[in-house]
């Protein structure tokens, strides 16, 4: 199956299997920021993408998440056929701390963080900055995982009742350990 992908950034990578059998596609980060109330570290892949009609793109964090201090905020993202945005990952960095400084020595850091071609970590205020954890992604990490399935068209029929099972209406851990 063809599905067209567009570059919004020059470095953006083509997403590509990393072995035979894989699922997901790998993405590269590009991009990194954190939002101005310390919650979110973003980062974005420079990526859009068509998804075709009848099909869903689902992301994933990739399994080295697991060495980082990260967790995909919202743990599963969806990335419908109409949506031609940019793709991006949001994490909460476990780690992240904040700290507030005098301008100088603010100005000081973000100067160091330029030389070393590393995204500004500005604070909610001038006097402040975040500073991630020391095991986050960095940009040209592989960051996560796209996989492209089709789904049902689905029409939902409201009825009286529904057929019995075994199970029944038995939630949480009713079915064993």
């Amino acid at each position: 199956m063809n599905v067209k992908i567009k570059k919004l950034h020059p470095d953006a990578v083509i997403p590509k299997y990393a072995t035979i059998g894989d699922a997901g596609l790998d993405l590269t980060a590009v991009s990194m920021n954190i939002d101005k109330s310390g919650m979110f570290i973003e980062y974005g892949t420079g990526l859009a993408i068509e998804i075709p009609q009848g099909y869903v793109g689902l992301l994933f964090p990739r399994s080295s998440v697991s060495k980082t201090s990260l967790i995909l905020a919202n743990h599963v993202g969806v990335i419908d056929s109409g949506y031609r945005g940019e793709i991006k990952f949001r994490f909460k960095d476990l780690d992240l701390t904040f700290f507030e400084y005098e301008p100088e020595i603010i100005q000081d850091l973000q100067e160091d963080r330029a030389r070393n071609e590393l995204p500004a970590l500005t604070g909610p205020d001038e006097n402040s900055i975040w500073i991630p954890g020391n095991t986050t992604y960095e940009i040209g990490d592989r960051i996560g995982q796209l996989v492209i399935i089709p789904y049902p068209d689905i029409e939902l029929v409201e009825v009286e009742e529904l057929t019995n099972t075994e199970r029944g209406d038995g939630g949480y851990g009713s079915t064993g350990n």
